[in-house]
């Protein structure tokens, strides 16, 4: 496995910080539409020694989720992303198809051990949700049936996949969130494990894949060591992460002080032959953070770097 992260800012003291804590590569969100977009990322992210495994986040793929994508704009930015990664090297684009935001929560500054803040949500505040991808975003409730999302989703997969193929691009896809059965009266489809192996047959190929988001599937209340077994070769991308509660009522953790068996889940993993990147995903706001961005400041990601690279080596096999 490859130790990854986002870095928000993606600026030289927040990389040479990850560096020195033993992180390989950065993910970023979308570069903008044009190749230099991204080579300019790239060769910032290199300059300080990392590799650039992912872009994720604030993709051009809205109307495709809806299927408004009338004059196929988004289709033909979205085909032309892929190309950029393949002519670049960058080996994964993650995205998702939630429907009108992304990640939502209801309040991010729950309290967490020793009065860190983390996100959290409860459905019955869902009228006070924030869209953590955008704060400024505005949700929109126009609805959309789950069946009318899975037509658009194997629209979308059959004509990107061939492109992602000749790329030599893998695309894996982020389970929703929270993985409710609708929110705001919009159905949500990528829920469940069940989901996720209906999504890999649409149209099979090694470049139509998954993105694990424990924390997620944590609050799917599922087995998380025997999901990724049961999930296997199909993952090749994962945001670690633990969260404490169910999808309509859940709050974030420490790495380190939630229910799941975080030493299980990477045996899981090494048990699978995940080999690709895993990065901590959502993490608290300690003390003087109060300014940055919610689950994507510093300080708990430097925390997170440590305790993930103890349980790569503490699961390490003992001859």
């Amino acid at each position: 496995m490859k130790l990854a992260s986002v870095l928000t800012p993606l600026s030289t003291e927040n990389m040479r910080l990850a560096v020195q804590c033993g992180v390989e590569g950065v993910v970023t969100r979308y570069p903008g539409p044009t190749l230099d977009d991204l080579l300019q990322v790239k060769q910032q992210i290199e300059n300080q020694g990392l590799q650039l495994f992912a872009v994720e986040g604030y993709l051009p793929i809205e109307k495709i989720k809806t299927g408004t994508d009338d004059d196929g704009s988004e289709l033909q930015a979205m085909k032309e992303l892929i190309g950029h990664l393949g002519t670049a090297g960058v080996p994964l684009l993650c995205y998702n198809f939630m429907a009108g935001t992304d990640w939502v929560r209801t309040q991010v500054d729950a309290p967490e051990r020793g009065g860190a803040k983390v996100t959290a949500f409860e459905l019955k505040d869902a009228r006070q949700a924030v869209s953590l991808s955008s704060p400024s975003e505005v949700i929109t409730s126009t609805p959309i049936q789950a069946d009318e999302l899975w037509v658009n989703l194997e629209r979308f997969l059959k004509e990107v996949i061939p492109v992602a193929e000749a790329a030599g691009v893998t695309l894996v896809m982020h389970p929703d969130d929270p993985p409710l059965t609708e929110f705001n009266g919009k159905a949500r489809i990528m829920n469940s494990v069940e989901a996720f192996e209906r999504l890999v047959s649409l149209v099979p190929s090694d470049r139509n894949a998954i993105c694990f988001c424990q924390g997620t599937f944590a609050t799917m209340g599922v087995d998380i060591p025997q999901t990724i077994r049961r999930l296997g070769k199909h993952i090749q991308y994962v945001h670690f992460r633990d969260v404490r509660g169910t999808a309509d009522s859940f709050a974030e953790t420490f790495h380190d002080n939630g229910p799941t068996d975080m030493a299980a889940a990477i045996r899981a993993l090494k048990d699978v032959a995940f080999t690709g990147p895993i990065r901590p995903d959502h993490v608290p706001q300690l003390d003087g953070e109060d300014d940055g961005e919610p689950g994507y400041t510093m300080l708990g990601r430097l925390f997170a770097y440590g305790y993930i690279r103890g349980l790569l080596h503490g699961t390490d096999s003992v001859e």
